[in-house]
């Protein structure tokens, strides 16, 4: 699962329809994809649990990223990062991934292989819903994926040659603060912050 993968670091439906940003498909640094992570000052009302932080790919994240047969979905990848905020009330978790390809090309061809990976940790009951127009590619759905029923939401976006996912769970505390909605804001922050990185501007969209 996504989660577990970000654990190691921490130690809809699809369109074709573009943004209305002015990206070019760049490589991005492993600097640039820590930036493009939201951190403390872009989540109003959640506090980090896990810092932003980025890895260069190697055998173990590959595994761990990809965890299909040959690591499908992970060709050309050069870096993973992740970070995770939990709501100030402690109403829910959110993460954040990234995973970072040496080419446009690359990060599309990965596109269907990993959503139908990471696509079903909502429970085979989830249903999907639209995020508008962010990204050159975007999925999401909605369900529930534990004992008690709290929702989860989980998105992931094309932005040039970057792949993008949100997850988020709501606790049994307030099962209210995982919707579509807040799935729809974690995901455009997401994605505006890898398009300013593609534009080679200094990642600064907030929650």
């Amino acid at each position: 699962m996504a989660i577990a993968a970000a654990l190691l670091l921490a130690g809809c439906g699809g369109g074709t329809q573009i943004d209305t940003g002015n990206g070019k498909a760049v490589a991005l640094t492993k600097e640039q994809i820590r930036k493009t992570l939201p951190d403390g000052a872009a989540m109003t009302d959640w506090k980090a649990s896990a810092r932003p932080t980025t890895v260069k790919m190697n055998k173990l994240y590959l595994s761990a990223v990809c965890p299909i047969k040959d690591n499908a979905g992970c060709e050309n990848s050069r870096f993973y990062g992740s970070s995770t905020f939990r709501r100030d009330d402690s109403a829910a978790t959110a993460t954040f991934l990234i995973i970072a390809y040496d080419s446009e090309q690359a990060a599309r061809e990965a596109y269907d292989v990993l959503w139908n990976y990471y696509g079903k940790s909502t429970g085979q009951r989830a249903r999907t819903f639209s995020l508008g127009p962010i990204g050159e590619k975007r999925d999401a759905r909605i369900g529930t994926s534990s004992f008690h029923g709290e929702p989860s939401t989980i998105t992931q976006t094309r932005v040039g040659t970057t792949l993008l996912w949100t997850i988020a769970y709501a606790t049994d505390k307030d099962k209210n603060t995982v919707t579509e909605d807040s799935a729809r804001a974690l995901a455009t922050v997401l994605a505006k912050r890898a398009r300013q990185a593609q534009n080679g501007d200094t990642p600064s969209a907030t929650l």
